[in-house]
C-alpha cells in the first residue's frame, strides 16, 4: 500500500534536507568571512581605545556563538518551506491528494515549520513527525460502528444502514462482508435488495445472503427501491432482527433525477446510518463521488474498498477532510472476513515505513 506516494515522500525529504545543509554551509562561510575580516580588523586598531576593542571583541563572540549554533541547528525560512511545499504538492498532486486537502496542509505546515530550528543530524526526521502530525489532523477520527448498534438496539430494533456508491465500487459485497462481521459480533441481520435497477443485482445480494445464511428481503426489478427498504424495515421490527442493510442502485453520481431517488430511500427509510462505498483505487473520482452523495443525502460515513491495492493514496487522505465525515471500514480482499477498521495510526504508519 502507498508504494508510489512513499517514493515520492522520500525525494521530497532528501531534497528537502539537502537544501537546508546548502543554507547551513552559506551561512557558515558568510560567518567565518565577518569573523576574519574582525581579526583582520583588531589588528589594524591596536592604538584605539579600549572600548571599540571591545566591542570587536563581543562581536566576534556573537559571531562564534551563532556559528556553533548552525553547526548544531538549521533554521526553516520562508523561502525553505515554499520549495519544500512545492516539491511535497508536486508529489500529493500525483498521488490523487484532493487540492482541498493539499491547501489544509499547506497552511498547518506552514505555521509549525516556519521558523523552527531544527538539529542538523535530525532534518529529515523532524520534518517527517510534522508532516505525520499534520496528516494526523487532517483525518477524521473514526467511530465504533459496533457500539453505535449495540447501543441503539437497546432502546429499538433495528439498528438501518443505507449503502451508496456507483457500480464497481464493491458495494454490495461490502454489505456482505458488514452482515458476516454483525454476525460474528452475535447480531443478526438482513438485506435490503434496493438496487431494483441493475440486472442481476438482486441475485448478487441473494447469493451472498444464501453464503451467509442471512434473509433477502426484494421485490421484482423495476420496484421502488423505497418500499424495498421499506418493507425490510417492517419485517425487522416484526421479527426482532437487530440491523438492516439496504443496498442501493449504483448510480451514476452526475445524474441529478437518480440522485432524487436515492433521497426518497433517506426519507422513507429513515436510516441511522449513511455509508458511502468508494474505490480507493480511482482517487480523487472516489473523493468527487462522495461529495457528490454527501450533497445529495448527507452521508455519515465512508468505507473504501482494494485498499489493499492503492499505490497512491489520495482517496484515504483526502475523502474524510473533504467530506469531514470519517472512514470507518477499508476493504482488503474478496472474502467475507477480509474487511478493517479504519485506523489513522496505521495509516500513517504505512505512509511513512521503509
Amino acid at each position: 500500500m502507498f508504494n508510489f506516494l512513499k517514493k515520492k515522500l522520500k525525494k521530497v525529504f532528501s531534497k528537502t534536507k539537502t537544501e537546508l545543509e546548502n543554507q547551513k554551509d552559506k551561512e557558515e562561510k558568510e560567518i567565518k568571512k565577518e569573523i576574519k575580516e574582525i581579526k583582520k580588523q583588531k589588528k589594524e586598531i591596536k592604538e584605539e581605545p579600549k572600548e571599540v576593542k571591545k566591542k570587536a571583541e563581543e562581536k566576534k563572540e556573537n559571531l562564534l556563538t551563532k556559528l556553533r549554533k548552525i553547526a548544531t541547528f538549521v533554521k526553516i525560512r520562508e523561502e525553505n518551506f515554499d520549495k519544500f511545499f512545492s516539491e511535497l504538492e508536486i508529489a500529493l498532486i500525483e498521488n490523487n491528494v484532493a487540492m482541498e486537502a493539499i491547501q489544509f496542509l499547506k497552511e498547518n505546515l506552514k505555521k509549525k515549520l516556519i521558523g523552527k530550528e531544527i538539529p542538523r543530524r535530525k532534518i529529515e526526521e523532524e520534518i517527517k513527525n510534522i508532516l505525520k502530525e499534520t496528516i494526523n489532523e487532517l483525518l477524521i477520527e473514526p467511530f465504533d460502528l459496533i457500539e453505535k448498534i449495540k447501543y441503539k438496539i437497546k432502546k429499538e430494533k433495528p439498528y438501518t444502514i443505507v449503502f451508496f456508491g456507483i457500480n464497481g465500487s464493491g458495494k454490495t459485497t461490502t454489505i456482505a462482508k458488514i452482515s458476516h462481521m454483525l454476525k460474528n459480533q452475535n447480531l443478526n441481520s438482513i438485506l435490503a435488495a434496493s438496487d431494483t435497477f441493475r440486472a442481476a443485482s438482486i441475485e448478487q445480494l441473494e447469493k451472498h445472503g444464501s453464503k451467509l445464511d442471512v434473509k433477502v428481503i426484494k421485490h421484482n426489478y423495476g420496484a421502488d427501491p423505497a418500499a424495498v427498504a421499506f418493507d425490510a424495515i417492517a419485517h425487522a421490527k416484526a421479527k426482532g432482527i437487530d440491523v438492516v442493510l439496504v443496498d442501493t442502485a449504483g448510480r451514476i453520481h452526475v445524474k441529478k433525477d437518480l440522485m432524487r431517488e436515492m433521497e426518497k430511500i433517506i426519507r422513507v427509510a429513515k436510516p441511522d446510518l449513511k455509508v458511502f462505498v468508494g474505490e480507493a483505487i480511482v482517487g480523487n473520482d472516489a473523493v468527487e463521488q462522495a461529495k457528490a452523495f454527501h450533497e445529495a443525502i448527507g452521508i455519515d460515513a465512508i468505507i473504501l474498498t482494494k485498499a489493499d491495492v492503492d499505490e497512491k493514496g489520495g482517496a484515504m487522505i483526502s475523502v474524510s477532510y473533504v467530506t469531514k465525515k470519517p472512514i470507518i471500514f477499508l476493504g482488503i480482499g474478496q472474502e467475507y472476513d477480509q474487511i478493517k477498521k479504519f485506523s489513522k495510526e496505521e495509516l500513517i504508519k504505512s505512509i511513512f515505513s521503509n
